[in-house]
């Protein structure tokens, strides 16, 4: 039976070899890409789809966009969303015209919370903590759902190409809200065409990846649009402390958050799985079993970002030079350092949404979204 990836967050992958295999995608290689970030070098981006495209456009300076949404569902986002600006990040350093948009209309239809709410919680905190994460705000342009009709017209075109049937096969599951959530993520990863035909890249977690088929499935079938396919790259989850393949806020004991007290990010810290051997002995013989220590894997994705200091430290603990509780304090140091400083970010950046220092896109109906009956 193929497996369904669900964006809703019912399910999840456990084999990403065999996700590749089963979805198409194309195996990242960070050689692709000019400067690649510690993410592509360190093969936490594992897969992606048309990233020659997108290379392309950055080694010969050509146009192309990288986008990327906020679901104001909740008061506080995940560490794996930190991959996803850094992400977004990289191309906006390498060219990209960037785009975030604030799914109101996805968090209404699919979660239950009503316009008003959704849009304070993306100006009280959302939007700040992009920026506090290194999102530049002068090089961005931010919108809401709601209130870009081209968004809503391209998702209107999309439902009269997609099956009841073709919905159920990518998603599992046809419910009509998340019809309507669908087929406005469609508008959102394909409005940036309008303004210019150009390629757009969209960095999302693999469970996003159904948007980005049925995405593609749409373009195929409209050629006279004239929309290129978007691009996709997609991250590894940020591992459980406890072990698990995912962070989860259902069980806040492997979990860490932002904004999250420091106190209780060390001491989850403190109580994560580790690939430490059972005694000080057999540990400095054998050493670490470093693919199943989740310490090392935080420091890895989020937390040292130079190669070789994170080579030195592989290196000492795989050997048994470096014990469990040495890699710990250095996660903790680490951890401390980067939820205080990411607090202090985040308050400026409130001040400055506060101020109106964001660039929002003003709606002005686009021409040529109706197709060509010729």
């Amino acid at each position: 039976m193929a497996s369904i990836i669900d964006p809703w967050g019912s399910s999840l992958p456990e084999d990403y070899e065999k996700i590749v295999r089963e979805f198409g995608l194309e195996t990242f290689d960070a050689r692709l890409f000019p400067e690649p970030n510690k993410l592509m070098r360190r093969g936490v981006v594992f897969a992606g789809r048309d990233l020659k495209r997108i290379a392309d456009c950055i080694k010969e300076k050509k146009p192309f966009y990288a986008l990327t949404g906020i679901m104001p569902s909740n008061d506080r986002i995940h560490l794996g969303t930190k991959m996803i600006i850094e992400n977004l990040r990289y191309f906006q350093e390498h060219g990209a015209q960037t785009y975030i948009l604030v799914a109101d209309l996805e968090a209404a239809a699919a979660r239950g919370v009503a316009l008003e709410e959704a849009r304070q919680r993306a100006l009280d905190f959302f939007i700040p903590a992009y920026i506090a994460l290194g999102l530049d705000p002068k090089k961005t342009l931010f919108y809401f759902q709601s209130e870009n009709m081209d968004v809503i017209r391209i998702g209107f075109q999309a439902s009269k190409k997609i099956t009841a049937n073709e919905f159920r096969a990518i998603y599992g599951t046809n419910d009509p809200g998340r019809i309507v959530s669908a087929v406005t993520q469609i508008g959102d990863i394909l409005y940036p065409q309008l303004g210019e035909r150009q390629p757009g890249i969209i960095p999302v977690g693999i469970d996003q990846d159904p948007h980005i088929r049925l995405t593609r499935d749409f373009v195929n079938r409209t050629r006279r649009l004239r929309f290129f396919p978007p691009s996709s790259l997609y991250v590894r989850y940020t591992p459980s402390l406890d072990g698990g393949l995912k962070m989860s806020k259902s069980k806040p004991e492997g979990c860490i958050m932002l904004p999250e007290d420091v106190k209780t990010a060390v001491k989850r810290i403190k109580r994560a799985k580790t690939g430490g051997r059972d005694t000080v002995e057999e540990h400095r013989r054998l050493g670490a079993i470093i693919e199943q220590d989740m310490v090392f894997e935080l420091l890895k994705q989020h937390l040292i970002d130079d190669d070789a200091e994170l080579q030195r430290i592989h290196d000492e603990y795989k050997a048994g030079r470096m014990l469990s509780g040495e890699l710990k304090e250095i996660a903790c140091e680490r951890m401390r350092a980067f939820l205080e400083l990411f607090d202090k970010r985040l308050a400026a950046a409130r001040v400055l949404v506060k101020k109106g220092g964001l660039n929002f896109v003003r709606y002005k109906k686009a021409a040529g979204l109706e197709e060509s009956k010729r």
